[in-house]
């Protein structure tokens, strides 16, 4: 009898993977050339981009404006060949529009290089080229997050734009002195807080590495290796298959960046096995996705996240990940009791051991992977080098370690896949930063983010529970359908502020807006990883989404906690005071699952 594992997958449940993530992430719908030459010219061009990122993360990378404006017009390049411009333009070829799209967005790279000493001394007062191309930039990145993501995140732009232009005719607080055209390209364009800020700093350094590294190690078989020991864990156990999609889809989700694509990469296989064990569509659905989407909180990379928080705060990695700790265990365990308790009640039995794979024989045939991520902790938290360096020296570590085995060693062809699926995975994520750097202009040059923060202080009236609440709902919602850096990014600059002004310490207030920016996945109206998990399960999308908050009721509880008692955090406490705060929370959060429940 064949063991049960994701090797098994068919051809069918593969398309069935790629048209639902072609349905509900929009950046996965790109374009299939007939051209040989073309297929051939992006996969090198591709591969191009990627070995720049990668060597330029050892070398050291050009000065500030030079790196993110090369980063910026690489990831629209990419944007402008494999998007069509609508559903239904050919997806066959690229027309001549796109090509000149393509080259004016290296175009705009090539004015910052050329003139980079005069680009930077003109900061605060453009001449009229530079507005030219400034103007150009910031159409060109609207246009690019339109055919990836669709119309939310550059509506939002467009309204923030308004209000920079307008700001002198609103009413309150949210009324500013008003800036015109010459002063919002400035601040967007040549200013660091713009497009050419912190946001794209970071997908061009962090997350472009760390998605590398990601397809490096899912190439080479971590994919499998994750969800082979869960099954070899927790597969014969009652409710064993539910048990299975938490562990392995946290466990993937942390490196995977997306909750989407961790959905339809481990739902494909887990969510089958959920429904055969006898749970129901709605309930193996929301699972899948709510473990998922637990993944971009779970230590130690968190989707990226971690590094980009460290470097928003000013804090080393290596706080992030212990204060990120307990809270992401919490959450995970509120869902494992629900797991449990309904595995249970309706007597769900384990999967058959004889078909299981044996823990013995996966650590034997690909434990050896866990190595690079053993080096990145290291280096991450003891060497003392930076996280852009300890990344480069992880990836050289997934690809020699991978030779060791049979099992997962790549060819040459395979990593240059690799390096070629990692520029593709990026292009997504960098112009939706480069989006949200429009936006975060407009916040810094208007005050929007202070105005925010008072607006919200007021509604709540100086009550911490009330504004909680408010900044929880500001969260939900400036993250529906947003990738998670880009959702934590716009969060953390409009609500955040309004918690640390209330006294909260700072990492415990993007913790919290973080989490409720990534709840946006999995809470309706719009709850994309949920609604995915439905389309593999045959389920009820908004009953997959209610039962997916239902199961995750822990983790919109336990920001609340860390928030009033920062203990959880390990912030300024004692040993002892840590463990009695733990200690309460678990028995609170297997409290709320056993209520849940119904026990």
């Amino acid at each position: 009898m064949d063991k049960i594992s994701l090797n098994n997958l068919n051809q069918e449940q593969e398309l069935k993977q790629q048209e639902i993530l072609e349905q509900f992430e929009k950046e996965s719908t790109t374009r299939k050339f007939d051209s040989y030459a073309l297929v051939n010219g992006i996969y090198w061009i591709s591969i191009a981009i990627a070995l720049y990122h990668f060597i330029t993360a050892a070398v050291g990378y050009p000065a500030t404006h030079l790196h993110r404006s090369l980063h910026v017009a690489m990831m629209l390049f990419m944007t402008f060949f494999l998007y069509p411009i609508g559903k239904k333009s050919s997806r066959k070829t690229i027309p001549w529009y796109d090509i000149a799209l393509a080259l004016a967005s290296i175009a705009v790279a090539v004015y910052v290089w050329v003139d980079y000493v005069g680009f930077i001394n003109r900061m605060g007062s453009p001449n009229l080229i530079d507005v030219i191309f400034g103007t150009m930039l910031i159409i060109l990145v609207l246009e690019a997050s339109r055919r990836i993501s669709g119309w939310p995140l550059v509506i939002l732009s467009l309204i923030f734009i308004l209000y920079g232009l307008v700001g002198r005719s609103l009413p309150g607080i949210f009324m500013h002195r008003g800036y015109d055209w010459r002063a919002i390209v400035n601040h967007a364009f040549i200013n660091t807080e713009g497009i050419y800020g912190t946001s794209v700093d970071v997908a061009a350094s962090y997350i472009f590495l760390f998605i590398l590294f990601g397809t490096i190690m899912n190439k080479c078989g971590m994919g499998r290796f994750f969800n082979d020991l869960a099954l070899a864990f927790a597969g014969s156990t009652k409710g064993g298959p539910a048990k299975v999609a938490v562990i392995a889809s946290g466990l993937l989700g942390s490196i995977n960046g997306s909750a989407v694509a961790n959905v339809v990469t481990t739902g494909t296989f887990t969510i089958p096995l959920m429904k055969k064990s006898g749970y129901s569509k709605e309930f193996a659905g929301a699972v899948e996705s709510s473990a998922s989407v637990g993944g971009q909180l779970l230590p130690p990379i968190m989707g990226a996240a971690a590094f980009i928080m460290a470097e928003m705060l000013g804090v080393k990695y290596g706080t992030i990940v212990i204060s990120a700790a307990i809270p992401a265990l919490l959450y995970y365990l509120g869902i494992m009791v629900q797991v449990q308790l309904r595995a249970n009640r309706r007597d769900l039995k384990g999967l058959p051991k004889e078909q299981l794979p044996k823990v013995r024989d996966v650590l034997k045939d690909r434990g050896h992977l866990l190595i690079p991520i053993v080096v990145l902790l290291y280096l991450l938290l003891f060497s003392g080098l930076t996280v852009i360096y300890s990344a480069f020296w992880s990836i050289v570590a997934t690809i020699v370690v991978s030779q060791t085995r049979k099992s997962t060693r790549m060819t040459i062809r395979q990593i240059l896949d690799a390096f070629a699926e990692g520029t593709t995975a990026t292009v997504s994520v960098a112009i939706a930063c480069a989006v949200v750097g429009i936006i975060i202009a407009i916040v810094s040059l208007t005050g929007f983010g202070l105005n925010m923060a008072n607006a919200i202080i007021q509604l709540g009236r100086a009550n911490l529970m009330l504004t909680l609440v408010l900044t929880m709902m500001t969260c939900m919602v400036l993250g529906m359908g947003l990738p998670s850096i880009p959702a934590y990014l716009i969060t953390a600059s409009m609500a955040a502020p309004a918690l640390i002004k209330l006294g909260i310490p700072a990492l415990a207030a993007h913790l919290f807006v973080f989490y409720f920016a990534m709840f946006a996945n999995i809470t309706p109206p719009v709850a994309l990883a949920s609604f995915a998990a439905a389309g593999i399960s045959g389920g009820d999308p908004m009953k997959t989404g209610l039962q997916s908050v239902k199961l995750s009721l822990a983790g919109f509880i336990v920001p609340y906690i860390f928030v009033y008692n920062t203990a959880l955090l390990l912030l300024d406490t004692t040993p002892l005071v840590a463990l009695r705060v733990t200690i309460t929370a678990i028995i609170g959060v297997s409290m709320i699952g056993m209520a849940t429940e119904g026990f």
